[in-house]
């Protein structure tokens, strides 16, 4: 086969005016976002207005420059998209700071700072994402002992029931969020290796051919490590992540289908051992079957939270003209929420729709990478969005019980804020790779069929 059928025919062309076209819109979000809070509320324009849209204009200008100079070919949508999400996430947590006269935004405006600074980092440090594949067993180690920090005494901290955290230097910091990310690289250098051996077929039952008893192993591992972070940290929402991030993963390296049985049998064991051994997955369990207090005391946060909503009807409320501060943890954990009474059912729906986009662009991204590495690092890093999203907005809405996950880019807190900037970082490094045209492709090669030479967006 020739090189130009190897690569399919298909050339991506650097799509900068794109990206920056889109970039304009996103800010128009954000700063728009951040205008309508004050005069919903105060019936002004924040005073600070011109700084703080020159402050987040230079932040998307920043990466946007970083994109153009060190993965020009990369996917010009996913900036965009996480620069809306951040835009809107900070006028929301704005609106609940003139409420409560708080600062929640200011930490936020700071941490979404470090963040950019981190995704400009990786595009201009990490130059080819292959090399992460020599790490895939210290990425593991690294994420193992992560997780098992905030179990040490003196440094974890309980917060809200769920020991998930370390305090240090006065700082609090959650590493499951670098974890996350150290997971889908070992996970990913793992099964590249041993993709052949777990794909092997078993006893076939029901027209599906089930993994060998051997082969089990690494999914009991993980199926263990789990359910460890929910007994020893009373994590329900990170222990579902981790192990279905495991499974999809497992599922998309073999295609082998017998994987998601077992994984599905195993999630199922854990959840039924979780509600028996474990008071806080029963209480969560409860509150989701029947979340209307009978003791005479006010609406819990879920009842809250759906209040606020179903007030927020099809438009909502208008930005600055809602409640969402009654809702506890309304910046963070039930911040859509607080965005579907303000935005209404349509804003909600946007917002689901740019994620959606995330991992859209991830999944295409994997499909396009010439790498096997690089495809399920991308995969797993779109599952991750995926998974996360999922959890969030489906016990938020009542369709699964709270797992106390946070909602990517939109919710307050610095850990989840900047590990997901990294995780873009990422993905347009390996989207650069996947559509940049190989050497005898590139423009100014004579003897190129110009025919071949495509845009894919």
């Amino acid at each position: 086969m020739s090189g130009t059928g190897a690569f399919m025919g298909f050339v991506h062309r650097r799509r900068g005016g794109a990206e920056l076209f889109l970039l304009v819109l996103a800010l128009a979000v954000g700063v728009g976002a951040y205008i309508a809070v004050g005069l919903g509320r105060d019936g002004t324009v924040p005073a600070n207005t011109v700084a703080y849209a020159a402050w987040l204009a230079g932040l998307v200008i920043a990466a946007h420059v970083a994109i153009r100079l060190s993965a020009p070919y990369a996917d010009p949508v996913l900036l965009p998209v996480v620069s809306a999400l951040n835009g809107l996430g900070l006028a929301m947590i704005h609106r609940i700071d003139l409420a409560q006269g708080s600062s929640l935004a200011t930490s936020q405006l700071t941490w979404t700072t470090l963040g950019v600074a981190l995704f400009i980092a990786v595009l201009v440090l990490l130059r080819d994402h292959r090399r992460l594949q020599a790490f895939t067993y210290t990425s593991g180690l690294a994420a193992v002992v992560l997780l098992l920090l905030p179990l040490v005494p003196g440094l974890g901290k309980n917060i809200n029931g769920a020991r998930i955290w370390i305090h240090l230097f006065g700082f609090s910091f959650q590493p499951g969020e670098v974890a996350k990310v150290l997971l889908v690289i070992a996970f990913a250098g793992y099964l590249v290796v041993h993709r052949d051996a777990l794909a092997l077929a078993g006893r076939r039952l029901l027209f599906i051919d089930f993994p060998r008893g051997r082969d089990l192993g690494p999914i009991l591992g993980m199926w263990l490590i789990s359910l460890g972070v929910l007994v020893f940290q009373n994590d329900l929402g990170t222990s579902l992540l981790y192990f279905g991030l495991f499974v999809v993963m497992l599922y998309v390296a073999t295609e082998r289908p017998g994987w998601l049985v077992v994984g599905g049998g195993l999630f199922a064991a854990g959840a039924v051992f979780g509600y028996l051994a474990l008071g806080h997955v029963q209480t969560r369990v409860a509150d989701w079957i029947d979340p209307f207090p009978h003791n005479g005391e006010g609406p819990s946060q879920l009842v809250s939270g759906l209040y606020g909503m179903g007030w927020g009807g099809l438009t909502g409320r208008g930005l600055g003209q809602g409640s969402p501060y009654l809702t506890p943890l309304s910046w963070s954990d039930f911040i859509f929420s607080s965005i579907g009474e303000e935005l209404g059912l349509t804003g909600a729906m946007a917002v689901i729709i740019l994620y959606g986009l995330i991992v859209e662009r991830s999944l295409r991204t994997a499909l396009v990478c010439r790498d096997g590495f690089g495809k399920l690092v991308a995969a797993g890093l779109g599952v991750v969005f995926a998974l996360q999203v999922f959890v969030v907005i489906g016990g938020v809405t009542r369709l699964i019980p709270l797992t106390g996950l946070t909602t990517p880019f939109l919710s307050h807190g610095g850990s989840s804020l900047v590990a997901n900037w990294a995780i873009i970082g990422l993905l347009l490094r390996i989207s650069d790779h996947a559509r940049r045209p190989p050497p005898e492709l590139l423009p100014g090669d004579g003897d190129v069929d110009k025919t071949q030479v495509v845009s894919l967006r």
